[in-house]
């Protein structure tokens, strides 16, 4: 990996959340922290609940805006960057597989899936074939593709949710809990999905509490309790 720039860097990083409710009090809740992924790379996210992996990986994705440091992805530093910057760099660089799917209402689950693809100028065809492949191996039955998935029970929301994540191949990829909650079955095709886009090249961030599935995939595992203000003190 010599001379070769990782996919995700970050850098000294420190976050502070600005409590409004409580006279404008300041917490700081994560300094220096710094870590990189590469290219085929899958790095797990662990530490006790609070210490701040959603935190960061929020703060990579742009949603969370860093106090101090650096935060690069794919050369741009999200950090520093433009909105507009941070909105074409989900769009075409940066997939986020979260717990919980966000759709507008009424726009059925073969769309959902296939916008990814449709955004970045996709062939339309090209685009449904490969959403019906992923909820074909995500196990959603044809018979709901037509409906909104925003109708569907929760494990089914999390699969289409996981298709549309893994629809466009980004070449970089966030995901939260990704196999929370999935039988045998659809926590295999999960795997599976992973598996592919690292051996692609994809650079893979995630937070995995499930053991097995984290020492299958992940190559390498950062504790974020290092990155706790009292631990970086």
């Amino acid at each position: 990996m010599t001379g070769v720039e990782p996919m995700i860097a970050l850098s000294d990083v420190s976050k502070t959340f600005t409590l409004h409710n409580q006279g404008g009090a300041v917490i700081e809740v994560m300094r220096n922290a710094s870590l990189s992924v590469a290219k085929g790379e899958c790095v797990a996210l662990v530490g006790a609940s609070g210490a701040g992996k959603s935190t960061l990986m929020r703060m990579v994705y742009g949603n969370y805006l860093a106090a101090k440091g650096k935060v690069v992805v794919a050369g741009l530093d999200v950090a520093q960057a433009a909105p507009r910057e941070i909105l074409a760099l989900r769009r075409e660089v940066m997939g986020y597989v979260s717990q919980f799917l966000r759709v507008v209402p009424r726009v059925p689950t073969l769309e959902v899936v296939a916008e990814p693809l449709l955004a970045v100028g996709e062939d339309r065809e090209a685009a449904l074939a490969r959403a019906r492949d992923l909820l074909t191996r995500l196990n959603i039955p044809q018979t709901l593709w037509s409906l909104s998935p925003t109708t569907f029970s929760g494990g089914e929301q999390q699969r289409v949710n996981i298709a549309r994540g893994f629809a466009h191949p980004y070449p970089v990829l966030l995901l939260d809990e990704p196999t929370a909650s999935l039988d045998a079955a659809n926590r295999e095709v999960v795997l599976t999905l992973i598996e592919e886009a690292k051996d692609r090249g994809a650079a893979i961030m995630g937070i995995f509490h499930d053991e097995a599935a984290r020492d299958r995939v992940c190559d390498r595992v950062v504790d974020v309790t290092g990155f706790a203000p009292l631990q970086a003190a």
